[in-house]
C-alpha cells in the first residue's frame, strides 16, 4: 500500500515565533521586568534575567533556526529599549536590531516582526499605560520611528499582539502588570488598543506603502463542558464573542462593539486596518455555568477528555487540533491572508510535542485543502524562553534550553519540524517514527 502524504502549498513559510523580553535579556525599562521582580508574581519566583542572552547572542540561535530548515522567523522589538525615556531613542538598540535582522536575512529567514508583545516601557506604565488614552498617539509615534529606521530589512509588520490576553491577563485578572480588576478599565484599554492599531496601521503605510501590517490574535477554543446545557452553551458563546470576535469586527468594521453599551461607535480609521491576520492557538477551554463566578461572566473551567489519548494533561488548556482548523475557516469571513503565529505546547519531556505539532499540522493542512488561505505556521518556541507569570516552568522550546549555563540541546521534536519543512510534507513515515499513535487522526479525512 502507498504511503500516505500531506503536502503543503509551494512557498509555505515555515518558522518560529519567539518575543524580545522572553529572549533578549535584562530587559531592564519595562512594566514586566518590574513586575517580576514583586515577591508572588512568578509561580517559580525567578526572573528573566538573561532570558535566552538574545541581545548579546542571538545569531547562534538564528544558526539554529537556518540549520532547521526554516525561511522565517517571527520577533518582536522591545519599546522600552528603543525609547528607554519619552522622546528619547537609543541609536545603539536600533543598530543591534538592524544586525538581528540582516542575521535573519543573510541565514533565508524572512522577518516577521511584533511591535508590541506585552511589555511597556516603565515611563509609559507610570502614565497609566494603555488605560491612558495617550498611548495611541505614543505608540504611533514609535511605530513610525521603528519603520522609518527599519523598514528597508523587514516587510510584514504585526502592531499589537495578543491585545485580548493583555487586557485580560493586565485589567481582568490581575495577572499581569499593573495588576488591576477592572472590567470597565479593561474595556477602555481594549479602546485603545483598536485605535492604536488603526494608527499604526496608517502610519507604516504612509512610511512604506507595499508593507503588509496585521494584527495578531491569540483564540481559544471555548467550548460548553455539556453541550446539552444551555447554561453552559451560553457562557460558551458569551465568552467566544467578547474573547475574539469584537476586537477582529472593530478592525475591519471600525466599530468595538461590548454589552450593556459600552464600546467606542464609530471608528473610521480602524475600517479594514488589516492586511493579514496572525492566529495563536494552543487548545480547547470546556467552559461551564458557574453562577459564583460574575467576573468571569459566571463561566468556570472544567477538563473533559481529549480528542487523543495524550499521556498526561500539560496545562489548564485541552489539547485539541480541531481547534486549529475551526478558527482558520471561521476567519476566512474577513477575507485576508493568514499566518499561524503561534502554535506551540510545553512538554520538557518531549512526550508529547510530536503528536501536537503532527496533529495541529494536519488541521491546518485540511483548512488549506477547503480553499482557506494560510501562507505560514510559526511554532511557538525555537529555544526554551522565559513564560511571563510562568517563568521558567513551561519549556516550550524545540531546543531546550538551560538557564543557569546558557547551554541548548535540541529535542526530538526539532528534527520532526526539520523533517516536515525539508519535505513541505507530512509524510506517513515521518508520523510512524516520531508518533505513531496519533496517525489515524494526521489522515483523517475532512468532515
Amino acid at each position: 500500500m502507498a504511503k500516505r502524504i500531506l503536502a503543503f502549498p509551494d512557498g509555505f513559510l515555515w518558522g518560529v515565533a519567539t518575543a524580545a523580553h522572553q529572549n533578549e535579556g535584562n530587559n531592564t525599562h519595562n512594566d514586566f521586568w518590574a513586575w517580576e521582580q514583586i515577591p508572588g508574581h512568578v509561580v517559580d519566583g525567578s526572573t528573566s534575567g538573561l532570558a535566552c542572552d538574545w541581545w548579546n547572542r542571538a545569531e547562534e540561535d538564528l544558526d539554529r533556526a537556518a540549520a532547521l530548515g526554516l525561511n522565517t522567523l517571527r520577533m518582536s522589538v522591545e519599546w522600552s529599549r528603543l525609547e528607554p525615556r519619552p522622546g528619547v531613542w537609543d541609536s545603539a538598540a536600533f543598530d543591534r536590531y538592524r544586525e538581528m535582522l540582516k542575521g535573519l536575512q543573510a541565514r533565508g529567514l524572512e522577518p516577521m516582526v511584533t511591535l508590541h508583545h506585552f511589555t511597556n516601557p516603565i515611563w509609559l506604565a507610570e502614565r497609566g499605560g494603555w488605560a491612558n488614552q495617550d498611548v495611541v498617539s505614543l505608540f504611533e509615534r514609535y511605530a513610525a520611528k521603528v519603520v522609518a529606521t527599519l523598514g528597508d530589512l523587514c516587510q510584514v509588520w504585526c502592531t499589537i499582539n495578543e491585545p485580548n490576553i493583555y487586557a485580560t491577563h493586565a485589567y481582568v485578572l490581575g495577572k499581569w502588570s499593573p495588576g488591576e480588576k477592572d472590567l470597565l478599565k479593561a474595556i477602555r484599554v481594549t479602546r485603545n488598543q483598536v485605535k492604536a492599531h488603526a494608527a499604526v496601521y496608517r502610519a507604516i503605510h504612509r512610511l512604506q506603502p507595499k508593507a503588509q501590517v496585521g494584527i495578531v490574535k491569540h483564540m481559544a477554543a471555548f467550548d460548553p463542558a455539556n453541550p446539552d446545557s444551555a447554561a453552559d452553551r451560553w457562557v460558551a458563546a458569551i465568552r467566544d464573542t467578547l474573547f475574539h470576535w469584537r476586537f477582529m469586527d472593530a478592525v475591519i468594521e471600525g466599530r468595538l462593539k461590548f454589552p450593556f453599551g459600552f464600546g467606542i461607535g464609530r471608528y473610521a480609521p480602524a475600517i479594514h486596518s488589516n492586511d493579514f491576520i496572525g492566529l495563536n492557538y494552543y487548545g480547547r477551554h470546556p467552559l461551564r455555568f458557574d453562577p459564583s463566578s460574575p467576573g468571569t461572566l459566571f463561566a468556570g473551567e472544567t477538563q473533559v477528555p481529549s480528542e487523543i489519548a495524550w499521556p498526561e494533561p500539560w496545562t489548564d488548556r485541552e489539547i485539541y487540533p480541531a481547534g486549529l482548523h475551526r478558527f482558520l475557516t471561521l476567519l476566512t469571513t474577513y477575507d485576508k491572508p493568514l499566518y499561524v503565529t503561534e502554535n506551540g505546547i510545553a512538554d520538557g519531556g518531549d512526550e508529547i510535542r510530536p503528536g501536537f505539532l503532527l496533529t495541529h499540522l494536519a488541521a491546518l493542512h485540511r483548512a488549506i485543502r477547503r480553499g482557506v488561505d494560510v501562507r505560514g505556521y510559526y511554532y511557538w518556541t525555537l529555544v526554551d524562553n522565559y513564560e511571563w507569570v510562568e517563568g521558567w516552568t513551561t519549556p516550550f522550546g524545540l531546543i531546550a534550553l538551560d538557564p543557569a549555563t546558557q547551554g541548548r540541546t535540541p529535542r526530538r521534536s526539532a528534527e520532526l519540524y526539520a523533517e516536515v519543512v525539508r519535505a513541505n510534507a507530512i509524510t506517513e513515515e515521518m508520523v510512524e517514527k516520531y508518533a505513531p499513535q496519533v496517525v489515524n487522526q494526521v489522515f483523517a479525512e475532512p468532515v
